[in-house]
């Protein structure tokens, strides 16, 4: 399964997943829609073992494209009603059961970042700048981060991460867990396909049936936490700290905010 916006290929029992928005990949429902749909049909396909989330560009994942939104509303563009949110779909990509290795070569920004953490295991390296900034944006997080982000790096870390904004290089990410390998930025879907190509030698049904055990409270959590999530940001979005904090973002300054 391929499209414009998401390639699949595959080469033994490793599928690779890429994203094709390039520079950015900025995401929303259609590509999360898009990347849901492809890795359950890799669930249906039996010579696939593991899975390569990787990304065409300059980055892995910049994430939701907030200032674009903010400017079709300012000029009066019409807003399509969604038949489903966003983070529906993003429950699609935790319940499917194939092991996934993320490949993170650039930036994984905000949902970027959240989408990174739906894989089991993640690959960068130093130029690598993972960040949840959505609070410096004057924003809840989401996309599940308040679930997956502190079972990954643990609650204070991850606190830290969300209080701050701060952007990580890959070094850092790597020794705070955040990434599980770190090699040299062109060697990052090397790597990744690598490390696929090891959990596919496991015998498929043992490794799908650990993993579903490891991964079992992950499901409920992250509805959980992506309803309360996407409640928080609804408010948010109508805040003058909101539209400051994208704008600035956007201007490359600090934000002024004023908590309201």
């Amino acid at each position: 399964m391929s499209n414009e916006d998401v390639g699949v290929s595959m080469d033994g029992h490793v599928a690779t997943v890429e994203i094709r928005r390039p520079p950015n990949n900025f995401l929303d429902l259609e590509l999360i829609a898009a990347l849901a749909s492809a890795l359950e049909a890799l669930d249906g396909d039996a010579n696939c073992r593991s899975v390569v989330l990787a990304a065409a560009g300059k980055h892995f994942c910049a994430g939701a494209n907030l200032m674009k939104r903010m400017d079709d509303a300012a000029e009066g563009r019409p807003v399509v009603v969604q038949r489903r949110h966003l983070y529906h779909e993003a429950q699609r990509l935790v319940k499917t059961r194939k092991p996934i290795v993320a490949a993170v070569h650039g930036s994984a920004i905000g949902a970027g970042l959240g989408l990174a953490l739906v894989a089991d295991f993640r690959v960068s390296c130093q130029e690598a700048r993972l960040a949840a900034n959505f609070a410096a944006l004057g924003y809840h997080p989401g996309f599940g981060m308040t679930a997956t982000l502190p079972r990954v790096v643990g609650h204070q870390r991850a606190q830290w991460l969300f209080y701050t904004g701060r952007r990580v290089p890959g070094e850092e990410a790597y020794a705070m867990g955040l990434v599980d390998r770190l090699v040299a930025q062109d060697k990052v879907r090397e790597a990744a396909q690598e490390f696929a190509a090891e959990l596919a030698q496991i015998a498929p049904l043992a490794l799908q049936a650990t993993r579903a055990t490891l991964r079992d409270d992950l499901i409920p959590a992250f509805r959980a936490a992506t309803e309360r999530e996407a409640f928080q940001q609804q408010w948010l979005r109508e805040t003058d700290d909101f539209k400051e904090g994208v704008k600035a973002s956007a201007e490359r300054r600090a934000a002024k905010f004023t908590g309201t």
